[in-house]
């Protein structure tokens, strides 16, 4: 019997990647969006249930859970990857922006890894991957609030680890580098206040830093491919990486103590 995954924000970037992938290996895919209805090639291909799950409301995480099961009789594996990007000076966002951020990335994961263990764990097995970041082990300027959810996610998925593999439940996290998604543009939540002008210079320089990033970011497949190794070599490994400038990076962030690695990040943002 095919085994079957369950993928969190599945309408672009790599969760469609990622649908597209495991179903061209032959497995069964629960592509859940906020709009399903808007979908229109992951709907045309075989193997591939494409329905509704915000993880900011709880009911559509339980519907769409049960609703894979029901499809395919079972559900193996949870790719945990809605979430979006909030860059910007702390003092220009509004406390709702806050707390969205923090909803979205990290309870919203939270409350999906919990709506599905109790299957996992009747099961006696299953696989779930949090999708993290390069900004999960190192921050940029301006990403207090993303960087502190992925920095969340990343001790969420390795404490969560040790009860789970109790019962025959994998933890993975996949960290991707520079990836060339939406994420710039309708995953980007970006809040500036121009009448701060003591934070302009570095927003102007934050933007031009990671346009040079993102001439260089790797496809979305590429991080599908990583979190189908995660899912299926039967491994205990915890962390792995996505795209060259991943692996770079988090290598230097290792090497580095916090002056040099940080000193490293400001040149390369041409900060003070």
């Amino acid at each position: 019997m095919s085994k079957t995954i369950l993928i969190t924000g599945a309408s672009s970037g790599i969760g469609k990647a990622t649908a597209r992938f495991f179903q061209e290996k032959g497995w069964n895919v629960v592509a859940t969006m906020r709009t399903p209805e808007k979908e229109e090639e992951l709907t045309q291909l075989d193997k591939v249930l494409v329905t509704r799950l915000d993880v900011l409301d709880p009911d559509s995480i339980v519907s769409a859970i049960k609703e894979g099961i029901v499809n395919f009789g079972q559900i193996d594996a949870l790719v945990n990857n809605a979430g979006y990007g909030a860059y910007g000076p702390l003092e220009a966002f509004a406390r709702e922006s806050i707390v969205r951020q923090f909803n979205t990335n990290v309870i919203g994961l939270l409350d999906v890894t919990r709506a599905i263990l109790p299957h996992f764990r009747a099961n006696g097995q299953g696989t779930i991957v949090n999708i993290s970041s390069i900004g999960g082990k190192m921050t940029f300027p301006l990403g207090s609030l993303y960087h502190g959810t992925k920095f969340a996610v990343e001790g969420i998925s390795e404490a969560l680890s040790y009860e789970l593999s109790q019962i025959g439940i994998k933890v993975k996290i996949v960290e991707p580098g520079a990836i060339a998604t939406d994420f710039a543009g309708r995953s980007f939540d970006f809040s500036n206040d121009e009448s701060m002008t003591e934070y302009q210079e570095t927003v102007a320089k934050l933007w031009a830093g990671f346009g040079n990033a993102l001439n260089n970011a790797s496809e979305p497949v590429v991080v599908a491919e990583v979190i189908y190794d995660a899912v299926t070599d039967g491994t205990d490994k915890l962390r792995y990486e996505a795209g060259a400038d991943a692996v770079e990076l988090i290598a230097n962030r290792k090497q580095y103590d916090d002056e040099t690695f940080m000193g490293n990040i400001k040149a390369m943002f041409d900060l003070k």
